[in-house]
């Protein structure tokens, strides 16, 4: 029997990395062997989502697949995002690996920048998730449905008031979006911690912390709490 092709998911922590590793588990044509995450060295937290590196270790953990940090500096230009990540694609490409699968919805222009990525390097991008913009409510009505559970950890208020920091990915959301809101955050309006789902093993005991306003963005704090399966709302 011929052995499935080994790709690793891009893992930012949110809802559309982890419904992409279920939907990737789900249709059986990969093996996906490990998350791809960056991480801000000098924060120690996911870059944009601005998730503490231990909530995606335990992510990771109860997702039962090994966790690849890629460290970026602080501030970072694209050039050296573009050098630390072609490493980590030349580490992949050496150990067998031979794609790299995105949670990406509908954005023309970051799957080219992918592709363009991954180009010339013999890994192959894979988009799980692929829609139009009409189906992401369709999409997020699924996530939920079907047991994804998420926080708000990032707000753009440019698009979406700032009060929605915090707030549960739930129907409730779903109902309070703004008409010109993706329901999937996909044009950057929010970013999302998932911690309960049918890619993990078992569910995050996380607590949400303190909601701060810093370098043009609403974010909400999550940390790990024993006692409590979910977070607190907000």
């Amino acid at each position: 029997m011929n052995e499935r092709p080994k790709v690793l998911l891009s893992w930012s922590s949110g809802k559309d990395s982890a419904w992409a590793l279920r939907i990737l588990r789900e249709q059986g044509d990969v093996d996906v062997v490990g998350l791809l995450t960056t991480f801000n060295e000098a924060a120690d937290r996911v870059a944009m989502h601005a998730v503490r590196r231990e909530l995606v270790e335990a992510q990771a953990i109860a997702a039962e697949l090994p966790l690849r940090p890629v460290w970026l500096p602080w501030p970072c230009g694209n050039d050296i995002y573009e050098q630390r990540m072609g490493e980590a694609i030349a580490r992949a490409r050496e150990q067998g690996i031979s794609g790299i699968a995105f949670g990406d919805l509908f954005l023309e222009d970051i799957r080219a920048y992918r592709e363009r990525q991954l180009a010339g390097t013999g890994l192959k991008p894979l988009f799980p998730l692929w829609v139009t913009p009409s189906d992401t409510p369709r999409l997020a009505r699924t996530m939920f449905a079907d047991g994804l559970r998420a926080v708000l950890t990032c707000v753009d208020p440019k698009q979406l008031d700032g009060r929605f920091a915090g707030r549960q990915f739930d129907t409730a959301l779903f109902a309070e979006l703004p008409p010109h809101v993706d329901w999937c955050g996909e044009r950057g309006e929010f970013h999302t911690f998932c911690y309960a789902g049918p890619m993990f093993a078992r569910p995050l005991a996380i607590r949400a912390g303190p909601i701060v306003f810093r370098d043009g963005f609403w974010f909400a704090d999550l940390r790990n709490e024993p006692t409590v399966a979910h977070p607190d709302r907000i």
